[in-house]
């Protein structure tokens, strides 16, 4: 395959197999060449399985954030061929318009489409379904389809009989439930803790193999684009909390702040090291409700915490946000202190899904201006007082109530930041 090529990888829904696929096929086609993983849309925990199977950074692509151009952008920095996983179904974006879809990504840049159906209780209408979709959007093209979760020769050979031949059916994999993921409440469990990653990636990898066309899969070239300016932070040093529990950060954000001339150094609040000498702390969002008695008694890392704010901004993104606050209730009912840098107390003992696109603005620092965000978490806020961090609405511009919180140098809130909107438009 020519360098700087690619195709996506989607679905007509959620929970067809659809990322086992993906990761299956950058284990495959790795072992024949580069090739590198992205994903549509907000998600920290697929990327990092994508950079497992093909050794490759792997970035968001958020078609609802982000600038066409800072979407080619991030894609354009390597030769290798270019795997993207889509989103939920294929058309499926923020209300109203369905902005953000993985449609949108695969129009962006230009390249076309191979549709994963499960076909488990399904005979001819996966041919219809795959017909119905290629049809629906002028600009993206299904090129192909792979029939997922096969029940045996003949539900294959009936299933194939139907697609015409501008439909070619790609490959058909069997049932494989040995080969499926463990989940918690916010998706898949971290690359990070699954110490058989390499074998299950292995055996994922020989399953496509077997069953799937690599030769046959469609590409298309991605278009140079414009250069890209980079958005910077005002900080000489940043440092970022980076371990299983503060694992969401968005690789993009940290490039931009890298190329404005800032200095990012990593430490572990799990095991319990200081914060470095910075001049600005990032908490990324993660799983500290799952660690929070481990941090409670992590002193060293809560008073350097504390001590830094003194003189330093400090930044929380959802998890981390918690963090700087007074407690966190985990699941059990239990009461963990924090920091205390925020009038803030969070819980999971009652869970509620808080989900969607975030449109914000904020006086600074550490940030100033409008950004694009999103919000995905089950958290409940039991208190909440001071100041508050951003001024928000929803991706249908629905104005929500003030979010987050700030108090001296320390700040931060639910959302994550995705990209700033001073990213000059195509």
């Amino acid at each position: 395959m020519t360098p700087r090529h690619g195709l996506l990888i989607a679905a007509p829904s959620s929970g067809t197999g659809k990322t086992t696929v993906t990761l299956g096929l950058l284990r495959a086609l790795s072992r024949r060449g580069a090739v590198r993983g992205a994903k549509s849309g907000p998600d920290y925990i697929d990327p990092r399985f994508h950079e497992a199977a093909c050794g490759q950074p792997c970035y968001n692509l958020d078609a609802w954030a982000m600038q066409p151009n800072r979407i080619r952008s991030l894609v354009a920095a390597s030769d290798s061929f270019l795997l993207v996983e889509g989103a939920m179904g294929l058309f499926d974006g923020a209300m109203p318009d369905g902005k953000g879809s993985a449609a949108d990504v695969a129009e962006i840049l230009g390249i076309p489409v191979v549709l994963v159906i499960d076909g488990s209780g399904m005979g001819q209408s996966a041919a219809a379904i795959a017909e119905g979709f290629a049809r629906h959007r002028d600009g993206v093209r299904v090129a192909g389809v792979i029939l997922n979760k096969v029940a045996s020769a003949r539900h294959e050979a009936m299933l194939r009989k139907h697609f015409p031949d501008h439909l070619p059916v790609l490959g058909a994999i069997p049932r494989r439930p040995d080969l499926a993921h463990p989940s918690r409440h916010l998706g898949l469990v971290q690359a990070s803790e699954r110490p058989d990653l390499e074998t299950w990636l292995d055996q994922v990898g020989d399953l496509i193999e077997a069953h799937v066309d690599l030769d046959a899969l469609p590409s298309s070239t991605i278009a140079r684009p414009k250069p890209h300016l980079a958005k910077s932070l005002p900080y000489a040093r940043i440092a970022i909390a980076q371990d299983e529990a503060f694992a969401f950060a968005y690789p993009h954000l940290l490039d931009d702040w890298r190329a404005g001339g800032s200095k990012v150094t990593t430490f572990s609040p799990l095991m319990n090291e200081p914060v470095p000498p910075c001049d600005m702390v990032f908490l990324p969002g993660g799983y500290p409700e799952l660690h929070a008695a481990r941090l409670a008694g992590n002193s060293n890392f809560m008073d350097s915490l504390r001590n830094t704010s003194q003189s330093s901004d400090i930044y929380g993104e959802c998890g981390g946000y918690m963090t700087l606050g007074q407690s966190i209730v985990d699941a059990d009912g239990t009461s963990h202190k924090m920091a205390g840098l925020l009038d803030l107390e969070t819980s999971f003992a009652q869970r509620k899904l808080h989900l969607g696109y975030r449109n914000l603005t904020a006086d600074g620092p550490p940030f100033k201006g409008a950004f694009k965000g999103h919000e995905f978490h089950y958290a409940t806020t039991l208190r909440a007082e001071g100041e508050p961090l951003f001024h928000t609405t929803d991706a249908e511009g629905t104005t929500l109530p003030p979010m987050g919180l700030r108090k001296g140098r320390v700040c931060g809130s639910f959302t994550h930041v995705i990209d700033s909107l001073d990213t000059p438009a195509d």
